[in-house]
């Protein structure tokens, strides 16, 4: 008998719901429907508590070869949260550009100002500068925020509008010959790219 099998004959023998088991277990009803469903497996702290609130071992839970894939799921998982991180960290860093002086200002004036200083372009291009840094750390920080939650689709589209959000930033910058603010922003792409694909 498979894993999903009996952790559905084993909610049915108590007679609980799947909200009750959730509840029981701290886990979300999605994660026992997606558990008896079959279409994933409990990670390796999910298996213990539920062999602990049913008084059964894990070995009676879950084979060998159900482990195995319980185990590279946990890794993915992991590997999966540890990218996510990453990838907010790098949006977040983004806000340094408002302040860091790597805009080139015009023949009249230093050769890089910060963004707040700069008066050589179109007053328009720098909303558009400032609007384009302010959403992609706004984007880091919703992906914190959303990485409490166990929800890998929010995460997986966040990564995503990260991605667009630096390739639009080293488009804009280099569009506007402002090289230093594109390269920033070039390695960042760079860096997060290499990190999801990797995942």
């Amino acid at each position: 008998m498979e894993f999903h099998e009996k952790l559905l004959e084993l909610r049915k023998s108590r007679g609980l719901t799947q909200e009750e088991l959730a509840a029981a277990l701290y886990v979300s009803r999605t994660a026992i429907s997606k558990w008896e469903s079959g279409r994933g497996y409990p990670g390796i702290d999910s298996l213990k508590e539920i062999a602990r609130f049913f008084s059964v071992t894990i070995d009676e839970l879950i084979c060998p070869r159900e482990m195995i894939t319980a185990a590279e799921d946990d890794k993915k998982a992991f590997v999966g949260k540890y990218v996510s991180v990453i990838c907010n960290a790098l949006d977040i860093l983004t806000a340094v550009l408002l302040f860091l002086p790597v805009f080139g200002n015009g023949a009249d004036s230093p050769p890089a100002v910060s963004l707040f200083a700069l008066t050589g372009i179109q007053p328009w291009l720098k909303i558009v500068f400032i609007v384009l840094l302010s959403v992609m750390t706004l984007n880091g920080i919703c992906g914190v925020i959303l990485s409490r939650f166990d929800q890998p689709v929010w995460n997986r589209h966040r990564l995503v509008t990260g991605m667009v959000l630096s390739v639009a930033g080293v488009g804009v910058f280099i569009g506007t010959r402002q090289p230093y603010a594109g390269i920033v922003c070039f390695a960042i792409l760079v860096i997060k790219a290499w990190l999801t694909k990797k995942h």
